[in-house]
């Protein structure tokens, strides 16, 4: 096995673990990864395990939150008068403020 296969705390990762999601619940799984920054894997794994998810600001978590907030904006022109705003747009402007919010504490 290769190294990159080691956890944090020097543990082989060798199970998978495999479930199916909607279309929808996939696109919320990849924007929450984008904006984090983490891989997919430590993303989930951090998420399911209850741990918290830390985000570090770096270029590409910088652009992330920058192509977000644009197609939220897209999103919020195309909505009239703030109704019918998805839950999962929602839940993308929850996630971003809350990693902005993290910015201005550091």
């Amino acid at each position: 096995m290769s190294s990159k296969n080691l956890d944090g705390h020097n543990r082989w990762r060798n199970k998978t673990v495999a479930f199916r999601v909607s279309p929808e619940e996939d696109a919320q799984i990849e924007t929450a990864v984008r904006l984090t920054g983490l891989t997919k894997q430590d993303y989930i794994i951090r998420r399911l395990l209850n741990r918290d998810v830390v985000v570090q600001g770096n270029p590409r978590v910088y652009k992330a939150l920058r192509d977000q907030l644009a197609a939220v904006l897209d999103e919020l022109r195309r909505i009239e008068a703030g109704t019918n705003v998805s839950d999962e747009l929602l839940d993308t402007i929850n996630m971003i403020a809350a990693i902005m919010d993290g910015m201005k504490e550091d």
